[in-house]
């Protein structure tokens, strides 16, 4: 696990609006609204011309569903998931969070479309409110600035036009 953020990446001069989808559990809501505020905030600091549309999730277990369904839909550049999972006495935390982790990625393969990976698996409150509400590790404000330097990557793949 990286203690730095990514830098903040510049704004993309290709895109004049770039359309994130948020897809966030509603469980845990303390934290996961951290996770939302924090991306959010980013996303408009990067380019204060982005499209946020916020979608629920009952659950982490659930988020690939939505996500499916948005990416389907395909009115976005990026989808974003957003979930915290606290890890119990059992093994059940850990199941579900690689399921998330693998349905997340077959989705992005699917529509060939970016899905940023945020649904955080820890071990304590403490954990929780360090990488969703702190300022030094906060995984929103990391989601924001993968989510740009994949729209940047994208855009490398967009035809050309020609001025011929």
């Amino acid at each position: 696990m990286s203690n730095k953020l990514p830098t903040r990446p510049p704004k993309l001069h290709a895109v004049s609006a770039p359309r994130f989808a948020i897809v966030a559990s509603e469980y845990n809501p303390e934290f996961v609204q951290g996770l939302i505020n924090n991306t959010c905030k980013e996303l408009y600091k990067i380019d204060p011309n982005s499209v946020v549309e916020l979608f629920g999730a009952p659950g982490s277990f659930e988020i690939p569903v939505v996500a499916e369904m948005v990416a389907a839909n395909r009115k976005c550049d990026v989808v974003i998931a957003l979930g915290l999972i606290l890890q119990g006495q059992t093994k059940h935390a850990e199941f579900i969070a690689l399921s998330v982790g693998h349905a997340l990625q077959q989705v992005a393969l699917k529509h060939t479309l970016p899905v940023i990976h945020e649904v955080l698996l820890v071990s304590s409150e403490e954990e929780a409110r360090e990488r969703c509400l702190g300022r030094e590790l906060n995984r929103g404000i990391e989601a924001a600035r993968a989510a740009f330097a994949m729209l940047r990557v994208k855009e490398k793949f967009k035809p050309q036009t020609s001025l011929r």
